[in-house]
């Protein structure tokens, strides 16, 4: 198995994560699968060059997620990325 591009970070429960990260216990939790693979669909979209909308656009049709868990999801990608 490959190492994911955006590995999901360890959240510890005593802390709350600030920017798009606080977003993901949520995410989690509302849609039943791990975070890595929100993080992966968003990952390849955007390696295939997808802009950010269109990969916000694409998991909220595709995958079902709200507008601010998909733009969170994405926006924590594409800074993971470009760091």
């Amino acid at each position: 198995m490959s190492t994911p591009r955006v590995p999901a970070p360890e959240i510890d429960p005593a802390y709350k994560p600030k920017g798009p990260a606080s977003y993901f216990p949520s995410i989690e939790k509302t849609y039943g699968l791990p975070m890595q693979h929100w993080l992966d669909i968003a990952a390849d979209q955007l390696s295939a060059g997808a802009s950010h909308m269109a990969v916000v656009d694409s998991l909220k049709t595709e995958h079902g997620l709200g507008h601010g868990h998909a733009n969170a999801v994405v926006a924590y990608v594409k800074a993971e990325l470009a760091a």
